[in-house]
């Protein structure tokens, strides 16, 4: 697999559809997919899948990350609870840019339930082709992760 182009894709069973046709659609585009799941639009809960994609993007195993749930809340929130993740929940292309360019977002987390299957395309095109500014954006990153006391 090319790491360069790896993309972990990660749904429940109200995401599932859509992850199905986000999968086919970045292999056409010649991404390398990881898969973790669900594999079926039978009732599961999406923590068992957030998890696992969140743990791939903080190993560097996939470099970014697609999660789906009914709201995208759910799966969004269980992704941000590790604190090399900055998964930010994308509802249109210039919230998954901006998610990028300002946060250096490594996840797109999507709502199933509200977006269409050309509006999912074309929000994680814009997610997947946008590149960190750095700069007066890099501080505010560095202040995200909890530190204990």
């Amino acid at each position: 697999m090319n790491s360069i182009k790896r993309i972990g894709l990660a749904a429940d069973h109200a995401g599932y559809k859509l992850k199905e046709e986000l999968k086919n659609f970045l292999l056409e585009k010649g991404y390398d997919i990881i898969d973790f799941g669900t594999n079926s639009d039978e009732s599961c809960d999406y923590p068992d899948f957030a998890h696992q994609l969140a743990k791939s993007v903080i190993s560097g195993n996939v470099i970014k990350g697609i999660s789906i749930c009914g709201s995208g809340n759910g799966i969004n929130m269980v992704a941000n609870k590790y604190n090399l993740v900055r998964s930010a929940l994308c509802w249109n292309t210039e919230i998954a840019k901006l998610a990028v360019e300002h946060n250096n977002a490594n996840i797109c987390a999507l709502p199933a339930r509200f977006i269409s299957n050309l509006e999912a395309e074309e929000i994680v095109l814009s997610f997947l082709n946008s590149t960190f500014e750095g700069g007066r954006h890099q501080r505010r990153i560095d202040k995200i992760p909890v530190k204990e006391n």
